[in-house]
């Protein structure tokens, strides 16, 4: 890790703001909803889904509480990560010329990173509750295709657009 780079403070911009406020709301809103129906919910509901998103595992409801938990440990471990952007990792050599666009890509990745994990536990956990009140809903085949090309998608690009901006 280079010690050397500049230590900035990145000015947020509003998509800054409203990616993380809508991450927080997203996790705030798997609580209340895990919150009104937790109570109406048998003891064991479905936990691990299979490849065609149909439930092959279960276990306790408590343990719906658990993508809510981890949820909120990734959006305040990316928060405060966002808070150091100079210990990222990055394809080029951070100089004051480049530091402060290779910081704001680096920290948005981060905050669309969090967003997209957001989205996906909301997606989980509304399965695994509403399988619990009908045993015929299933997560859907197209769920883990969609799953792994955005996981290689997304970096592939950010990748391409700060080699881009690099260049410059």
């Amino acid at each position: 890790m280079n010690t050397k780079r500049p230590r900035i403070k990145v000015p947020l911009e509003g998509i800054d703001i409203v990616v993380d406020l809508a991450s927080l709301t997203i996790l705030v809103l798997i609580v209340v909803f895990t919150l009104i129906d937790y109570p109406n919910l048998p003891e064991t509901i479905a936990t691990h889904f299979n490849g065609a998103g149909e439930p092959d595992g279960y276990g306790h409801k408590s343990t719906l509480w658990l993508l809510p938990a981890v949820g909120f440990t990734f959006y305040i471990g990316f928060y405060v990560l966002n808070k150091y952007p100079h210990i990222h990792n990055y394809m080029v050599n951070i100089t004051e010329e480049n530091a402060l666009k290779n910081y704001r890509i680096s920290t948005r990745i981060l905050r669309f990173v969090n967003f997209f994990t957001c989205i996906l536990f909301a997606y989980i956990q509304y399965h695994m509750i509403s399988s619990a009140h009908n045993k015929t809903i299933t997560l859907g085949n197209w769920f883990i295709p969609v799953m792994v090309s955005v996981s290689i998608i997304l970096p592939a690009g950010m990748l391409i657009y700060q080699y881009k901006i690099n260049k410059k």
